[in-house]
């Protein structure tokens, strides 16, 4: 990270064509999240539920407490190194402090709810399962923002770098 700090990274083709394989390879991490979502539910409420708690039509059963928490525990670190390495990289973009700020709290927020969310439905109530849907869609919007902005910032500055050594 030190390199965005320093300004590295306009003499270091290297270490920045590293980052933006990182955030190419976190941009299918984003798009296997959404179709793993979309292979076990839909966005609407009564497919989250079925999945969540079950389904005589399908067969299927309700997902336990043991598999709710391997998951929860394996996302919860996860997820939390993604989203601290992606609002991380986005502090040193030219983004304006503001939109920083909430977009750094809205993905954080994103994916504790997307997480929190199937334990509600399964072991609160049912019509959690709006919320489930309407925080799994802030996720993936918030975390393509993250790959956006920073993939941009990033670009830009190799571009103006290129520039730089061209008149130099």
């Amino acid at each position: 990270m030190r390199f965005f700090v320093t300004g590295e990274q306009n003499r270091q083709v290297v270490l920045s064509t590293v980052v933006l394989l990182f955030l190419g390879y976190i941009f299918l991490l984003w798009l296997s999240n959404g179709l793993m979502y979309f292979h076990k539910m839909g966005l609407t409420a009564q497919s989250v539920i079925d999945y969540y708690l079950g389904s005589e039509a399908r067969f299927t059963q309700p997902v336990s407490y043991q598999t709710l928490l391997e998951v929860s525990h394996f996302h919860l670190f996860a997820m939390g190194m993604l989203v601290l390495t992606l609002t991380h990289l986005l502090l040193f973009t030219p983004l304006a402090m503001g939109p920083k700020i909430w977009l750094t709290g809205l993905t954080f927020f994103s994916a504790l709810a997307d997480e929190g969310a199937g334990w509600l439905v399964r072991f609160v109530h049912p019509h959690f399962a709006y919320f489930k849907i309407a925080s799994f869609l802030l996720l993936e919007a918030s975390l393509l923002a993250l790959l956006i902005f920073n993939g941009i910032a990033l670009i830009m500055q190799r571009r103006r770098a290129q520039n730089q050594g061209r008149s130099d």
